[in-house]
Parts: C-alpha cells; structure tokens; sequence
C-alpha cells in the first residue's frame, strides 16, 4: 500500500516557550462558571505567531499524557485512533506511547504506513473492499458480507469481528450500537463467521472488536469491558478490542478519565492469555491543543452581547458538531458574552454567555482542540483564510 503524506496548512514552529506551568484564574467551564487554570504557553505560542487565527500544539503535553496512560495501562495494548488527529507531529510524538494505530480508511491507513512504516495499524469501519486487508496487522470486518467477499478474494488476513451489542448501560450510545445502526454484527451474525473461519485457514480468527461508547468515565466503561468479554468469549476470541469512548469533558475541561482506575479495572477483567486492546483518540490528543484567535468587532443584538472572531466553526467544528460551548481560557470577568466566527450562518457559535470583558483586538484562546477540531471543519467554506500551526516542543 503505497502513499505519500498528504500535505498540511502551513506551520509555523514555535519552540523553547519557557513556562508549561498553569496560572489560577477565576473562570468558567464551557462558557458556565467553574475554575479554569490560565495557559500561558498559549499565549506565548500567539505572541510568537506571525498571524492569527492560529492552532498552538503541546506537544510535550502530549508525550506527558500519552506516557502517563501508558504508565496506567501496563498489560493493555493502546492503539491511537488517527480519526482524532491525524497530524504527522502527532503521530511521531504518540509512536513511542503506544502499541500501533487504529485507521478507519485506507487513506489513514495509507498516511500512517508513510509516516511510520513499522507501526502496527488496525482498520475498521464500514464498506471496505477485500484489497485493504494487505499490509494491516488486523482487519476489523462489520458485517458477514464483508467476510464472504474476502474468502472469496482468497486473501490472507487476521480478523476480528466487530459486534453490535444491546447493553443497557446508561451512557451507551444508542446510534453506535444496540439498535438498528450501521455498525458491527448482531451476535447470531458473529457466530455465523466463527463457524465459517473455522472451515478454512487463510483468513485467521483472533478475535472480537467493539466501539460501543462515547464520553463514559472508567466504572461505566468497565460495565462495558465485562459484557463484550462476556459474548467474546462464548465466541472463543482470543483478542478483544474495546475500542474507544473514554469522557472528555468540555463543560469541565480540568475533569480527566481516570486511567489509573481504568487499567486496574481491565487487570482484573483480564483472563490468562486474553490481549485486551483499546483505541483512545479523543483522550489521548484533545488537551494539548488550543486555538488563538483576535477579536474583530463586539456588538449588542436585542439585547444580547456578541463577540466576533477571527476564524470560527469552519476551522474548528468540534462546538457545531457536539452541541457545546467550546471552553475559554479565561480572563477578567465581566457580562456575558456570546462568542462567534466570520461565517454567515446561525450555527457558527463557539461558546455562549461567557462572563468575561471582552474588547475588540483581545486575544482569545480555546481548550481541549487537540482531536477533531481542525481535522473535521470545513476548511474551505465561504474560502476564508485557514489558520497558522503552531507546535511547541
């Protein structure tokens, strides 16, 4: 399988910024009201930049965060979920942190293989062609078709089922699994392929696949964990991956996944011999990224108080796509103020109501957009200018 690296907005390095320490401030989570600890490494990264808006990476936080859920997870593999943020800096800092990459196309795929030819990649996700199962080091099929058109292909492959489980688990998200959704097999399904792997021998049984949260904290993602081990195992897997799902808060961005509790909890789970494997990406990568942006006009609608920006949704999507206020770090209070982008559209919100002064020419900064922010916008749309980068290391 071969690729090129697919190309990137122009970056601007910025290194040797020299505090990494955080600042109390009085502050408010997702635009509400809670603590925040000022960042003066992004404002440093912006004062450095040469235009604004600008995406400022951490990368040493990353690698810090990255070490510290390995640390907690000795006897689980953690693969990286690329859709979350596939940037080639990313990549390279979490290579040494985990045990491969999740892809769930054959452009990710393709993308980490140039960038890492000896890293371990698993690919997922629903349609793909018998082709793709070259050159992975497991293919995660969805369905019985998908399986019937591989044997037939007579490729080579090791696979895992990914199952569509109905648990009542608060917190499971219903439109991923459980009802009548694209994703994974149904049980009976998954047995149907056991049976028909087990009457031949080039395509290889390892074992179960599934992604069955979003946004859980560590005993609800336990919950999870023991049921699929508990169809994994009637099926006789080997291999279970758990996929991802582990919360990220954005209405309390100082609130972290306890991966301590987590990896204790999946010691426990662990039978002899089983390799459990999960997929983090938005855990992994959303805290060491911000985004600096300028203030260009303040104005008051009926009443309403409003903050325009440089830039907006169509560079960072992640509060339009989620339905939330995108956290702030923050400064003097003051009456709230609803914050939005350039775009010519009611949608292009990223944070309401905040109680913080705000005067045209501030410098805002925006928290946790490390993982499908920038990856997932609409870059293109109404051909405003895209952003700088900006990585600290």
């Amino acid at each position: 399988m071969a690729a090129t690296v697919p190309p990137v907005s122009p970056i601007s390095s910025v290194s040797a910024i020299s505090s990494h320490s955080a600042v109390p401030a009085d502050s408010s989570a997702s635009a509400a009201s809670s603590a925040q600890p000022a960042h003066p490494t992004a404002h440093a990264a912006a004062e450095h930049a040469d235009r604004l808006p600008a995406y400022v990476y951490d990368l040493r936080e990353l690698a810090a965060h990255a070490a510290e859920v390995r640390a907690a997870l000795r006897d689980v593999e953690v693969y990286y979920a690329v859709k979350a943020n596939p940037d080639p800096e990313f990549l390279r800092v979490l290579a040494p942190h985990v045990d491969g990459f999740e892809a769930a196309s054959a452009g990710e795929a393709a993308h980490v293989r140039a960038l890492l030819p000896e890293a371990r990649i698993t690919l997922a996700g629903p349609g793909k062609t018998v082709e793709l199962a070259a050159d992975v080091h497991r293919l995660h099929l969805e369905s019985t078709g998908e399986l019937r058109r591989l044997l037939a292909a007579g490729r080579e492959a090791d696979v895992l089922l990914r199952l569509n489980l109905d648990l009542d688990i608060p917190g499971v998200a219903p439109n991923m699994c459980g009802s009548a959704v694209p994703f994974g097999m149904a049980p009976d399904d998954a047995r149907e392929c056991v049976d028909l792997l087990a009457a031949q021998d080039r395509v290889r049984f390892r074992g179960v696949h599934a992604h069955l949260a979003s946004g859980l904290d560590a005993p609800a993602m336990l919950e999870v964990a023991a049921a699929v081990l508990d169809h994994a195992r009637a099926l006789g897997a080997e291999e279970v991956n758990l996929g991802g799902g582990m919360g990220v808060s954005y209405a309390e961005p100082d609130r972290r996944f306890d991966w301590h509790a987590y990896g204790a909890g999946l010691a426990r789970l662990r039978r002899p011999g089983e390799v459990l494997r999960i997929e983090p990406g938005r855990s992994l990568a959303a805290y060491c990224g911000y985004y600096v942006t300028t203030v260009v006009d303040v104005k008051r609608v009926h009443g309403e108080l409003y903050a325009v920006v440089a830039g907006g949704t169509h560079h960072m999507r992640t509060p339009a796509a989620r339905g939330h206020d995108q956290p702030l770090v923050m400064g003097e209070p003051g009456e709230p103020i609803t914050v939005v982008g350039q775009l010519c559209l009611p949608y292009d919100v990223l944070a309401r109501r905040v109680p913080m002064r705000v005067e045209v020419g501030d410098t805002l900064t925006f928290r946790l957009v490390g993982a499908y922010a920038w990856n997932i916008s609409y870059h293109d749309f109404l051909m405003h200018p895209r952003p700088a980068f900006h990585y600290l290391r």
